[in-house]
């Protein structure tokens, strides 16, 4: 490693550290249930992606590039991951819901926009769009998740009528902590792909910043930004809906990947500390 990185991953770590830890401590996770957890991901790491090439993987190369003990290296590697497929389950299956609500045209009216949908009454109907979209995930449970999310409402008359484009958690802050995990992960994973790959390999990673933006203009720029993002976001997904593999074993060559791209929008005022 060179000096230039030696100084800077550490300046890097603290800056992406620390808006982590506020998180971790307002949540009552203290240092030593972080440390645990980094030592089981530098151990599994280790073990799934620095072996010799040509050899199998050993618990000694794994203790020597972690700088942990054998004893405490194999131990970590036989501990369960922690995880929460539940809160991963609802994320993912309530956005391809209000995606193929937005880009099935079965659930479209004349003027191609979103139907209000009856409950479970023919076709088409809520239910055959949360069957069809989400899998095993019960029609109810699904509107419940939607509508704490603010995505959608029961009219009078009882139908389910779509108010928000996107699905964004509202009253469960466990779905909230997930996309910590899965958004946060998918960024630092394309940055990671980038400082390593030839440049007809990179991935697309860009911002926009400006530190002299006056405080009235802000509130213009979170509108403007919201409503062009959120535009984009629904052309890609149209575009992403459009070119899914087919489901079936009918066509083995056909071979898919999952992919995603995300827009964030980030404001520090002067007089806040580093993050």
């Amino acid at each position: 490693m060179s000096k230039s990185i030696e100084k800077a991953l550490p300046a890097a770590l603290q800056t992406l550290l620390r808006p982590l830890v506020r998180i971790l401590l307002r949540n009552g996770i203290a240092y030593g249930a972080f440390a645990e957890l980094a030592k089981k991901i530098y151990v599994d790491v280790a073990y799934q992606e620095h072996a010799y090439p040509g050899k199998k993987q050993t618990i000694s190369r794994v203790s020597a590039i972690t700088g942990l003990t054998r004893k405490e290296a194999k131990r970590q590697l036989e501990l369960d991951e922690a995880d929460d497929q539940g809160a991963n389950k609802r994320y993912s299956r309530a956005i391809r819901v209000i995606s193929g609500w937005l880009n099935d045209a079965r659930y479209w009216d004349d003027k191609g926009s979103p139907l209000d949908l009856p409950a479970d009454n023919g076709e088409p109907s809520f239910a055959s769009l949360v069957r069809k979209y989400s899998g095993d995930i019960p029609t109810q449970a699904m509107l419940q998740t939607l509508s704490s999310a603010g995505s959608v409402i029961t009219t009078d008359s009882g139908t389910i009528r779509l108010i928000s484009h996107a699905y964004i958690p509202g009253n469960d802050p466990v779905d909230k902590i997930n996309i910590l995990g899965t958004d946060a992960s998918e960024l630092i994973s394309t940055i990671d792909h980038n400082l390593t790959a030839p440049e007809s390999q990179l991935r697309f990673q860009r911002k926009v910043s400006s530190r002299q933006v006056c405080l009235d203009d802000i509130s213009e720029f979170k509108q403007l930004s919201a409503q062009r993002s959120q535009a984009l976001l629904e052309e890609l997904d149209h575009w992403l809906a459009q070119h899914e593999c087919p489901d079936t074993q009918d066509q083995p060559e056909k071979k898919a990947a999952y992919v995603s791209l995300g827009i964030y929008f980030y404001e520090k005022n002067s007089d806040e500390p580093k993050s």
